[in-house]
Order: structure tokens, then sequence, then C-alpha cells
């Protein structure tokens, strides 16, 4: 049935970071959104408790042409949903072939985890507690607005502003129609974990940018000023590219590169609403981008945001214990690319400060990169930055207390990592 499989796909894109639910859904080809959005916010809600059912019945290594995306759509259908839409085409006689022993292990999750209801396994199942104190952060687009006009918007609409927060307490402690500014990042503004703002006036007109506030730590620590030529190495799906458009003021020049056609395809129409116009896409590698073209002479600063596992994404659930964990052969070939990516980004002959980040917990991608890179350029050291920021890098070589990271626990935001490099000053 085509809505299982347009499901699947949206379930696809979020895990490949190519964009929200909300965003997949209606750029989607599907006609009818509203079950398809259902369907998918259900099915991801469930997704830790469907991965352990699935992956203790074997489903996947007897239907070896079933895809983990549409097995899990499938199996909610089946254990969770209102059962199979229609005559569940092709796909009805393939999970009922399947459906006792899914159901036995549903069952026995339940008895594992002592609940008895499905909604009871979703506080066992999904991430861990401090997640869902994650509060809603919301970046004002000083290219359409400014951070007041903001405030005096969502003011009008009932909300109470609370000022500038002073603390984590305050941003934990928000409930209600309550909003702050975050401590931190000025154009920040930190409302309550469930509030809903994809609907919102000001986000439908690009006034507002939906982004984690660790997230927006990349193109805030690179700072390029005004004027600046910038590259975007890995840009999609585009909100950190828009932020370096804000930082620029329009003013100067970024080229943003990216692989993925269909992801560059809903990043020009993100920078589009959000008023960029400073921003070159390019269906291209980076690696492949020449650091000597005459292009990029004027090239001081380079956010590189690569392909990761991401491991610290808040919409990755974890079924049990250690079933998040990448792969060592998976971890082995990201860290692979990032390290050429990163030395290839530093071997431009006239960039002066380079911002490496990934949403990552694991330090085969974090830590153990930015090392190897710092032995391979002796040219470039790291920049000690945000010393108030909680959460420093892993102790594993002399000055990852400069890195940052990011997690639930630590900081309020998702998973994430940040390395601010810079060109050592030359000996006289």
């Amino acid at each position: 049935m085509a809505l299982y499989a347009a499901a699947a796909a949206v379930l696809a894109g979020v895990e490949n970071r190519q964009g929200s639910i909300k965003a997949l859904v209606y750029g989607s080809n599907f006609q009818n959104v509203k079950p398809l959005y259902a369907l998918v916010c259900e099915t991801q809600r469930y997704a830790a408790v469907l991965d352990a059912v699935i992956a203790r019945a074997g489903l996947l290594r007897a239907e070896k042409k079933l895809r983990p995306h549409l097995a899990r759509v499938l199996v909610y259908e089946l254990l969770l949903g209102k059962g199979f839409r229609g005559a569940g085409g092709r796909w009805k006689p393939l999970l009922s072939r399947h459906q006792a022993r899914l159901k036995a292990e549903l069952a026995r999750l339940k008895v594992r985890q002592g609940v008895s209801r499905n909604e009871d396994l979703l506080e066992v199942g999904s991430r861990p507690g401090p997640v869902s104190q994650v509060p809603r952060f919301v970046r004002v687009n000083t290219l359409k607005t400014c951070c007041g006009d903001a405030i005096d918007y969502f003011k009008r609409q009932g909300f109470s502003y609370q000022g500038q927060a002073s603390s984590l307490e305050d941003l934990r402690a928000l409930k209600g129609k309550h909003f702050l500014l975050d401590p931190l990042l000025p154009e920040l503004l930190v409302f309550p974990a469930q509030t809903d703002l994809h609907e919102h006036p000001l986000y439908l007109a690009g006034h507002l940018i939906l982004q984690d506030k660790a997230s927006c730590l990349p193109a805030t620590l690179l700072a390029p000023p005004p004027g600046s030529h910038v590259i975007d190495a890995c840009a999609a799906p585009g909100n950190k590219t828009s932020h370096l458009a804000a930082l620029l003021k329009n003013q100067g020049k970024i080229f943003a590169f990216d692989l993925d056609a269909k992801r560059l395809a809903s990043m020009a129409t993100l920078l589009a609403r959000a008023g960029v116009s400073c921003c070159e896409l390019a269906e291209i590698d980076f690696l492949t981008v020449s650091p000597t073209d005459q292009r990029y002479d004027r090239v001081q600063y380079i956010l590189l945001d690569p392909s990761c596992s991401g491991s610290g994404m808040l919409s990755r659930p974890l079924e049990e214990q250690g079933s998040g964990t990448p792969s060592q052969e998976r971890l082995r070939a990201l860290a692979g690319f990032q390290q050429r990516a990163l030395c290839h980004a530093l071997s431009f002959p006239f960039l002066r400060r380079l911002v490496y980040s990934t949403c990552s917990l694991c330090q085969e991608e974090n830590e153990d990169v930015v090392r190897d890179a710092l032995q391979q350029n002796p040219g470039f050291r790291l920049a000690p930055v945000l010393p108030s920021w909680p959460h420093r890098g892993l102790s594993t070589f002399p000055g990852a207390e400069h890195c940052l990271r990011a997690s639930p626990e630590t900081t309020l935001t998702g998973g994430f990592f940040v390395a601010v490099f810079e060109r050592a000053e030359v000996p006289r």
C-alpha cells in the first residue's frame, strides 16, 4: 500500500537528517498527508518498542527484502495501530506469517519491563528521562525580524515573557505559555518542551527557525563578520546555512555544498523562506572542491558538519541497553570520511577559522577525528571557546577540553559535539 511506503520513506529521511517529519510529509508526493503524518508520528513515537520486537522476532532475517523502516511501519499497524488499511496489499500476508511471533515478543517485552499497557512501554523504551525535559528552542531570523519584535508578537498572543534566563534551571522550569531568552545565544527564544510552533505564522513566514540550541553553536562559534566568504561543506538541510547568512547580514558569500539533490532542493526552499540572498548552492562532493580554485581565494571560514551516526539526535530512539550504538564497522567508515573532509577543509590556503561539528555521541567521530586532524595539520590549533559551557570534550588528548559536548542531561539540548580550529600564528 502506498501509504506504508510513503511513511517508511519519511522515517528514513528523518533518520538521514533530510528534514523534520512535518517538512518531509508535506514535501512528499503523497496526496492525503493527514493519515501519513499521523502514521509516521505514531510509528516514530513507538520506534524503540518496535525495533526491539522486530529484532527479537527475527523479522528482518526471515524477510530479507523487507527494509527496516518499512518493517517498523508495518509492525506498528499490526500490533499497535488499527490494523492494515484496506486490503493491506502484499504486506498483510507477509506480516501474517510472523504475527504470532511478533505478538509474543511484544508480550514478553511488557513482562520484562513490568507494564501491562502498550503506552506504558513508551517511558521505558524511549531515551533517558532528560530528553523529555529538552525545551523548544526557536532562533529568531534576524534577516527578517528582530528579537524584540518576535517577543512582542508572542506576548500579544498570550505568551508570558520571563526575560533572559540566568541558568539551565530557569529553562528546565518553563511551563505553560511562558518563554525566555536563552542565557547564552542572543537570538534564541526558549519555550516549554511540548510547544508546537510548526503552524505558527512567524515560522511559516521564515521569521523563526526551529533549531536546537546545540545546532546553533557551529555558526555562532564560527562567527564570520559581514562581508566574509564562507564554505558550508555539507550544508543540507540548511538551518546552519541560514544562521550563517544571518550573521553575515546577507553581506558576503556562502558556498554551500551537498551531494543529495533532493536535500538541496528542500534547502533552497528553506533559504528562500528565510530571506537568504548571499548563498550559492552546488550539488558537489566537498572532497572534489579544489582549495586552489580562484573562486575560493577569499574563503577564510569553513563550517563542516559532515554525515555522522546521528547517535545524539533526540528523535533517534534506543531499544535496549547498547542498541543505539553504531557498529564498529559503520563508525570506522564514518570516521574515515569525516577525517578526510576535515583535513581537506584545513588545506584551504587562506582559511583562518573552521568549526567541525556532529550530532554524534561517539568518540570515534568526535575527539578521535579532531586529534588526528591536528596531528596532520600542525598549522592549526583548537580555539578555547565558551569557558562556561558545562560539558567539555573527553580527555583523550591534550587540549581536548577546548571541544564542546552537549546532551539532554548536561545542557538540555540534543547530543552534539563542536570543535573550533584556528590557524596558529606564524612565528616571526
